[in-house]
């Protein structure tokens, strides 16, 4: 027999009433379940994308910095070419600049021996008191036909100026690469800077929500072990009461059996002595016209074989499910005596009433996740009378009736009998 409220109590978890009883908010998908799990679980799924973003982001910002590393020793390598090229140009054209004035003195020189031998030089010299380095080249190459005397001289004179005038050009290409690729160089080591900033940044970011997500990941675990434990509780309180009331069928069957024999013998008497053929003897009626919906409202959820959305695996829904507002009374499915009421970890409080052998089957009903008791262990309840009121305590996530229905000792789908 079930252990009633007066015997020892059925319950090993009754510590965990009061941490059950807080458990109020419903989840359509997760019917009868600890409503942490969900929470913890959506936390976790938020804290993984969360690294997978920091990370990738993370792993880009490492990227960039690598490319901005390279580009900045690129930079480097171009500017130190430059700046060398830059010096060669500027040895360049101060040597250019010292060959020019060593031809022009050679020039004067030329002149001047000329003038010291009163030869047709003379009007040479005058150009080169007065005359820029380039007029001297121009008026030596006019004079070189005039005179004809030192043309070598002049035609070095000549080619140097023509040389110089390049190495400046080069001079000055040379000074604006250099610049460019200062300017590059600098902008390289301004993104370098930005970007270790950044890496820094995001690694710290990283690390932050790898700590998050380790803490929401051992509480997903937590309380999926937790809604697993739950779970097998369920179960094993199922099995454990379907071994009592298969027992209790047996002994319900075997007396409606006596019962029916006694009457048997009893009428078969009763024909001998009135001289006439024994009657047929009926089944006992067992109840009142069957059973009758406990509550006159909406099914939320019907019996049957459930998947669960987090554990991944399948369970059985062992009832019939009534949505209403806590304190809402429960009636008495069809006659019968309360034989057992308690409270479950998982089914909270819990009233059984045994409605006797009914066409043949022994016919016990469940009513579970009171809010309290209406009835008493032992009282014969009427059909419809009220037996407690709905709440939401033990395995529940909102205010509801679990009505279940055993035949003979066996849970099976209520409707068949509503």
């Amino acid at each position: 027999m079930v252990p009633s409220a007066q015997a020892e109590p059925p319950d090993p978890q009754a510590k965990k009433k009061q941490l059950d009883s807080q458990i109020n908010q419903s989840k359509a998908d997760l019917h009868e379940s600890y409503d942490q799990l969900s929470k913890s679980v959506a936390a976790y799924n938020s804290a993984e994308a969360q690294y997978k973003a920091v990370q990738a982001r993370y792993a880009a910002a490492q990227g960039k910095l690598a490319a901005a590393k390279a580009a900045d020793v690129v930079a480097a390598n171009k500017l130190k070419a430059a700046e060398q090229a830059l010096t060669t140009a500027q040895g360049n054209v101060a040597d250019g600049e010292k060959a020019i004035a060593e031809k022009t003195q050679l020039a004067g020189r030329a002149v001047r021996s000329a003038y010291q031998q009163q030869n047709s030089l003379v009007g040479l010299s005058i150009v080169l008191r007065g005359a820029s380095p380039t007029d001297l080249a121009t008026g030596m190459q006019v004079q070189r036909n005039v005179f004809g005397i030192q043309g070598k001289v002049i035609t070095g004179l000549n080619n140097a100026q023509a040389q110089l005038a390049n190495k400046r050009a080069k001079l000055a290409e040379a000074e604006r690469q250099v610049a460019a690729q200062r300017a590059e160089a600098a902008r390289t080591v301004q993104e370098v800077t930005r970007l270790t900033q950044q890496v820094a940044a995001d690694k710290a970011a990283a690390a932050q929500v790898t700590a998050t997500r380790m803490v929401a990941y051992q509480a997903a675990e937590k309380d999926k072990n937790a809604e697993l434990s739950h779970y097998n509780s369920l179960v094993a309180e199922r099995g454990r009461v379907e071994q009592i009331l298969i027992a209790r069928a047996r002994a319900e069957k075997a007396a409606a059996a006596r019962r029916k024999a006694a009457k048997e013998a009893a009428e078969r008497a009763k024909a001998k002595k009135e001289n006439r053929p024994p009657r047929p003897v009926p089944d006992d009626p067992g109840n009142d016209g069957g059973l009758s919906f406990p509550i006159n409202t909406y099914i939320t959820s019907p019996y049957g074989m459930r998947f669960h959305p987090i554990l991944k695996y399948w369970k059985l829904h062992d009832g019939t499910d009534f949505g209403a507002g806590c304190g809402t009374p429960i009636r008495a499915a069809a006659s019968g005596t309360v034989t057992d009421r308690y409270y479950n970890g998982g089914y909270g409080n819990r009233i059984f009433i045994s409605h006797g052998v009914i066409g043949g089957d022994s016919i016990t009903t469940v009513y579970n996740h009171l809010s309290r008791y209406k009835a008493r262990v032992g009282q014969h309840v009427r059909k419809g009378q009220v037996i407690g009121y709905v709440g939401s305590t033990g395995y529940s996530t909102g205010c509801h009736l679990h009505f279940m229905v055993y035949r003979d000792g066996r849970v099976v789908n209520p409707m068949k009998y509503l």
